[in-house]
């Protein structure tokens, strides 16, 4: 399943609504998703009718109210969990307290704090003819048993070298599922064979981008709020900074605005300090959209102001996300 941003990349420049400011829908994916009716799961495909418990615009499941999730694999191979408490050999998901839960705080104050202090990425101050960035994203999409039991998350790493003008490279390779518990690992594995997961390593999907305007943000607070929907509300803002870093080499100034923006953003809650999939401490900042009974996180690099991660979670009924980590960002003049 293609989401938003690979459909975009593909269409490129005969995309008709590339610069279009597209508002949130007036019906709730909740509710269309209740439209859609029952399951109908495919055994041996990736095809299924979407539920409640189905978010077509991927995700991967999380558990305990006001926590942020860190992945372990049964195999024992992935994200590294170091000193993460509560970190157990053998868990499919271990959840991580925010510092702030009940009653966070606002989180426009430490967000200007945070804007004031930035330190130089790895990459400021420096060239290149590429943008080059490594992410993974969990939940493309998630699958549910046509009881509701039963789920399991799809996953996928990719490596993007982008020019100026569009042109580049996308490499993607398929992950390993994940899954909320053992029982969920259980029944896939035992209806579906080995599961959803391809038999072995699946080889990369190389696919050349096409030409495309791209226009890096800068250093001014007028052209971000405009750039990050901020008329749209802190949902939109959370997905618009996850777009804009992970397609641009993002400079210390423009990161320093990008806070300040947000800062002024009502809506989001400081959580402090964060442990993201990748082993990673941040600190994070939330949305809870009560219409749309979902909530947005945003987890920064505590020197540089990097985004580390950003996640899209469902409250209701079963607590399901997409979660994207940027493992790295750089200048280039390698095309992989």
């Amino acid at each position: 399943m293609f989401g938003a941003e690979r459909t975009r990349t593909l269409l490129g420049p005969v995309d008709p609504a590339r610069d279009t400011a597209v508002p949130p829908s007036s019906v709730s994916a909740r509710d269309l998703i209740d439209r859609a009716g029952p399951a109908e799961p495919v055994v041996g495909r990736r095809r299924v009718r979407p539920t409640r418990r189905l978010v077509l615009t991927a995700g991967t499941l999380a558990v305990a109210a006001g926590a942020v999730a860190v992945l372990q694999p049964f195999d024992g191979v992935g994200p590294d969990t170091g000193d993460v408490p509560g970190a157990v050999p053998g868990s499919v998901l271990v959840p991580v307290a925010y510092q702030f839960d009940a009653d966070a705080p606002p989180a426009g104050p430490q967000l200007r704090a945070l804007a004031g202090k930035l330190a130089d990425a790895k990459y400021d101050n420096r060239a290149g003819r590429y943008m080059y960035h490594h992410t993974k994203l969990w939940g493309d999409p998630v699958m549910t048993s046509a009881d509701g039991r039963f789920h399991v998350a799809f996953a996928d790493e990719t490596k993007v070298w982008q020019a100026a003008d569009g042109t580049g490279n996308r490499i993607t390779v398929q992950l390993e599922p994940q899954y909320p518990d053992q029982e969920s690992r259980d029944y896939w594995q035992r209806n579906l064979g080995k599961g959803p997961a391809v038999a072995g390593t699946p080889a990369p999907a190389t696919v050349p981008l096409p030409p495309r305007e791209l226009t890096p943000p800068q250093a001014d607070r007028v052209q971000l709020r405009e750039l990050l929907k901020t008329a749209y509300g802190a949902g939109a803002v959370s997905k618009e900074v996850s777009t804009v870093y992970g397609r641009y080499v993002v400079p210390r100034q423009t990161r320093a605005e990008i806070l300040r923006v947000l800062a002024d953003v009502p809506g989001f809650r400081w959580r402090g300090q964060v442990t993201d999939r990748a082993g990673r401490k941040g600190v994070a900042v939330t949305f809870d959209d009560r219409e749309h009974d979902a909530q947005s996180l945003l987890i920064f690099d505590p020197l540089t102001g990097e985004l580390l991660a950003h996640e899209r979670l469902t409250l209701a009924p079963v607590r399901i996300s997409s979660y994207k980590v940027i493992l790295d960002t750089a200048w280039t003049d390698r095309l992989g």
